[in-house]
């Protein structure tokens, strides 16, 4: 280690640890033990360039222990990133671009938000997918322009959640060559050694996966570190696990290797002993020597040359292959032509399953956007998610645009954020919709992103039937319309569904499409006005109906029905299907009073799962029928009838109504 070499890595010690101190809040332990490995990744293996943080062949870096976040931004400052001594200074305050975990789009040079352990690893599988599936695509002999790695740094806290085991042995089954993993070992979790939870053989567990493992026994050997490096980017036919021996807390002598120094500041009498310790002049806060600042500024030139020669290799490729030039602008950019007005997109013979309605759509977009990348957890000839005559990703073939995630739900989703983040490719994934409730955390980041991800949920109620309440889902729905910057869509024939694919493909966001197994009839060229989440699809015959029946998915027959039986008893009502709550309330107050207007109170939802949400629409007068519990094993006709889902309990619900009113 040269004496420059040192100086970096103290000096991002120090920066973290003077970071968390700043705030009197925060994980200064992580930072301070792996330095030594960030220092050495980012200054002699990755590839990326300060100057232009989107330059399309960087290398990935992943700080998938995410409560390490000053190690983050102590790397972008000293790096050049844009981030200021200001910023580290107000570290985990509001408004700030520095905070409590490393947020994407947030703060330039993170490329996903973590923090919730393990979800790191999963994403940085979805990078290496996705640079290995654009690499097949595009790199011709003597033309490798999608040439890039993905590093993750975690700790044993990723080890410990599931996720990363899924998602990690996927990765090793793909071989997944161009992924390397960084283990801060440091033995140490919240509530002290791991010993008392965590005793396996990592290292083990990995070889077992199918990774390249390489150990490092002294995290502070940036040689060592460096000459491991060397040695995973060599192995291109497996993932690499680095297991680098830390100490958490390096440097302070009150705290090293303590679980003290995982989740709270130095203090600061123990900060000045650090700088002490270190070598470090005790004031100013938050200094950085001028020889960090000079040999930073010459890194940063070598950084940049390296995109300049990219640039030239990319320019005489686009000469050579123009027809790959003009693929790769398709690739890139991903428009969609102007699907809404096309007859054929909305075109379905029968009525059918929406599951199967959406298998149409979805091959029909693949036909369109050659990038869709996507498939299911062990359930696509069921959710009907593959594309047809597409080969699958696999070891072999790279090239292949249909995946088998393996029953691997939470990893799945996390991976198809990685893939998203990418950039290049267009991802979806799918499921069972009560399995859903396996892949909330990740789907819940994908909505904290804002990443346009397709999750394909079928299996949508009771009408699963003999499968039973396991697989029944009931509070799924409102589970989900309760994300923030989620949309889900509950279609209820293939007119909607159609429009609800096109949605998930425009929007800046993630989509629930949330499927059924039982066929449903169609409803023809007035469904296309799902795409603004609610509309009357049977007006009354008054310009001011009597009674509004709203419903979505399987049960708008239902409200369609009930409206019939009504109109024999003199009641007016009006059919309002919302397959969207969420594209609904962004619509204008004309169009929403247009549809549902404040005059008629009376009014009955239908909706086979949990009532949860549904008051806000029908008010104090109005009333809903809904799953009150679980379902039960039997055929989907019987469970209907059981639950009360049949037009006379709805017709005597509605009438209900009516004398309320």
């Amino acid at each position: 280690m040269t004496a420059i070499d040192q100086l970096c890595v103290n000096a991002i010690r120090i920066l973290s640890a003077e970071g968390v101190q700043a705030a009197n809040s925060g994980h200064p332990g992580l930072p301070m033990g792996a330095a030594p490995m960030a220092y050495t990744l980012w200054a002699k293996h990755l590839r990326h360039n300060p100057a232009d943080p989107q330059w399309v062949d960087r290398d990935r870096f992943v700080l998938s222990a995410g409560h390490g976040s000053m190690l983050m931004y102590s790397l972008l400052h000293l790096f050049g990133y844009g981030l200021t001594t200001e910023d580290l200074k107000q570290f985990r305050q509001l408004g700030s671009r520095t905070p409590g975990h490393p947020e994407h789009g947030h703060t330039v040079g993170v490329e996903t938000t973590t923090g919730p352990l393990g979800q790191g690893i999963a994403n940085a599988v979805g990078f290496a997918m996705a640079e290995a599936r654009l690499a097949a695509e595009f790199n011709r002999e003597g033309f490798p322009v999608v040439d890039h790695y993905t590093y993750a740094l975690c700790g044993d806290g990723c080890m410990m959640e599931g996720i990363s085991s899924e998602a990690s042995s996927l990765a090793g089954t793909l071989g997944l060559g161009k992924l390397i993993v960084l283990y801060d070992d440091n033995d140490i979790s919240i509530e002290g050694n791991t010993d008392t939870a965590f005793a396996e053989d990592v290292p083990a567990r990995y070889r077992a996966y199918g990774w390249q493992v390489i150990i490092v026994e002294d995290g502070n050997d940036i040689d060592a570190i460096s000459a491991a490096l060397e040695e995973a980017k060599a192995d291109t036919q497996h993932p690499s696990l680095v297991v680098v021996r830390t100490q958490i807390g390096y440097g302070c002598p009150a705290k090293q290797g303590k679980a003290s120094a995982h989740g709270e500041p130095l203090g600061a009498d123990n900060l000045l002993a650090t700088k002490k310790n270190l070598g470090w002049p005790s004031s100013p806060a938050f200094y950085v020597p001028e020889e960090v600042t000079a040999a930073m500024e010459t890194l940063r030139k070598s950084l940049a040359a390296r995109q300049t020669q990219w640039e030239a290799l990319f320019a005489s490729y686009c000469e050579a292959y123009p027809e790959m030039a003009i693929r790769w602008k398709a690739f890139f950019e991903g428009k969609l032509p102007d699907l809404w007005n096309d007859p054929d997109f909305f075109s379905f013979s029968k009525p059918d399953a929406t599951r199967n309605s959406s298998g149409t759509v979805l091959n029909r977009l693949a036909a369109l956007l050659p990038n869709m990348f996507g498939g299911s957890a062990d359930l696509a000839p069921s959710n009907k998610s593959d594309m047809k005559g597409v080969p699958y990703f696999s070891r072999e073939d790279h090239k292949g645009s249909n995946i088998h995630f393996g029953v691997r739900e939470h990893a799945m989703a996390a991976i198809c954020n990685g893939i998203a983040l990418h950039g290049g490719l267009r991802p979806y994934c799918a499921t069972f919709f009560v399995f859903s409730d396996y892949m909330k955390h990740a789907m819940r980041l994908s909505a904290l992103m804002g990443l346009t991800l397709p999750y394909i949920l079928t299996h949508d109620s009771i009408g699963v039937g003999e499968d039973g309440p396991t697989h029944q889902p009931i509070e799924q729905l409102a589970g989900l319309r309760s994300i923030p910057g989620m949309t889900v869509y509950r279609p209820a024939d293939g007119v909607e569904t159609a429009a609800a694919w096109l949605y998930a493909m425009e929007h800046h966001g993630p989509t629930a499409l949330v499927l059924t197994r039982q066929n449903l009839p169609l409803y023809g060229e007035t469904a296309k006005k799902a795409r603004y989440g609610a509309y009357i699809l049977s007006n009354s015959q008054k310009e001011t109906p009597d009674l509004l029946l709203l419903a979505s998915g399987s049960e708008v027959e239902l409200a369609m029905k009930t409206q019939s039986a009504l109109w024999e008893q003199g009641v007016d009502a009006r059919v309002v299907s919302m397959p969207s709550w969420e594209v609904f309330e962004a619509q204008s107050d004309e169009y929403k009073e247009s549809v549902l207007p404040r005059a008629v109170r009376a009014r009955l939802a239908i909706e086979a799962a949990s009532p949860f949400g549904w008051h806000k629409y029908v008010g104090l007068d109005g009333d809903v029928l809904c799953m009150e519990g679980f379902g039960a094993s039997g055929p989907a006709d019987k469970l209907f009838e059981k639950f009360g889902f049949t037009v006379e309990n709805a017709v005597r619900k509605a009438l209900g109504v009516l004398k309320k009113d």
